[in-house]
C-alpha cells in the first residue's frame, strides 16, 4: 500500500483508528473478500464518526482517488446480500 488514509485531525485516536479499519475491511474486500457482517459492522461504525452523507462522499471519494477501491460500490453490494455471505469485489 504506498498511500495515506484520509482523516480529519478533530477526530480523537479512537475514531482514527475506526475509520482506518473501515478502509482495510474495504481492502480486504478487493483483495481477498470479507464477510458482510464484519464489513457492515465496520461501516457502522464509520458512520457514527462520519454521520454527514457529504463528508462521507468527500472522505470515501478521496480514498477512491488513493487506492482504486471504491466504498460506495462495495457497500451497494454488501446491502443487497445476506448475513454470513463473503463479498468479494473486482477492480
Amino acid at each position: 500500500m504506498e498511500y495515506q488514509y484520509p482523516i480529519d485531525h478533530e477526530w480523537s485516536t479512537d475514531e482514527i483508528i475506526d475509520v482506518i479499519n473501515f478502509f482495510q475491511q474495504i481492502e480486504k474486500a478487493y483483495e481477498h473478500g470479507i464477510e458482510r457482517d464484519q464489513l457492515m459492522n465496520a461501516y457502522r461504525r464509520f458512520k457514527e464518526i462520519v454521520p454527514s452523507k457529504s463528508e462521507e462522499k468527500k472522505i470515501c471519494g478521496e480514498f477512491e482517488e488513493m487506492s482504486g477501491y471504491s466504498t460506495y460500490r462495495t457497500i451497494q453490494l454488501s446491502k443487497g446480500r445476506q448475513a454470513g455471505d463473503k463479498i468479494r469485489m473486482k477492480k
